[in-house]
């Protein structure tokens, strides 16, 4: 039977097909994390698992344009908590492209050793991710290879005061209109009184109070306990 499903274009670079997330690339023939590789008008694309990535998860459940997600191609974005690579894979592929054809530059920092060799192993086929061994909190140690504003900012770290943490990366490294997005995993946060919504809740009033807050999407069915917000700073 064939397949009638809508494609919408997310970027140049990204497609969203049905419920399905697929992005150019940027190392045709190879699989990062064993994801399906699938040709459209003879490009090969790769499948953006949203049950493997927070940011996957936000382009299909917002109520937005999931192209207001991503950053713009060519430019420099900061990753916090890059993990072992599979969103940061995803994000090359649209940000920078095969050989860096787009000239884009994405700083991964991470704070565990194991997620620095996974990293570094993709860097060496992906021209323009920079992996960083650090703490998110300090700046100081690595901030130098961010050094002047930037235009997106993502962090996914699983550590307490999440909130605070990326209230400080948005004052020192996003630009006037940047937009921002918060991974904020609940479970993190136990010290709190009151349970996910309440953490939840938490998270609302205290950006809320310093940033333009876009959008508050919860992940349950992709990441339990996760929710991701979407801020611009004023």
């Amino acid at each position: 039977m064939a397949n009638h499903r809508r494609i919408r274009p997310l970027s140049d670079y990204v497609l969203l097909e049905g419920r399905n997330v697929w992005t150019v690339n940027a190392n045709p023939g190879v699989a990062v994390r064993g994801e399906s590789l699938r040709k459209f008008r003879g490009v090969e694309h790769r499948r953006w698992d949203p049950n493997r990535s927070k940011l996957g998860a936000g382009l299909l459940r917002t109520r937005k344009d999931p192209s207001n997600l991503l950053p713009k191609p060519g430019s420099t974005v900061l990753y916090l908590g890059a993990g072992h690579g599979t969103t940061i894979s995803h994000l090359h592929d649209h940000l920078c492209g095969a050989s860096n054809t787009h000239r884009g530059r994405l700083v991964a920092v991470d704070l565990a050793p194991r997620c620095l060799r996974d990293l570094t192993h993709l860097a060496e086929s992906r021209p323009g991710l920079v992996p960083v061994l650090g703490d998110a909190r300090k700046f100081d140690a690595w901030g130098v290879l961010v050094p002047s504003r930037i235009d997106w900012l993502f962090q996914d770290v699983a550590q307490a005061g999440q909130v605070e943490i990326f209230l400080s990366a948005v004052r020192r490294f996003l630009s006037k209109d940047g937009i921002g997005l918060l991974s904020l995993k609940a479970a993190s946060e136990r010290h709190q009184d009151g349970g996910d919504t309440d953490i939840f809740a938490t998270a609302v009033a205290r950006l809320s109070a310093e940033v333009e807050l876009i959008e508050h999407i919860n992940l349950t069915g992709f990441e339990d306990q996760h929710a991701l917000f979407i801020i611009r700073r004023k």
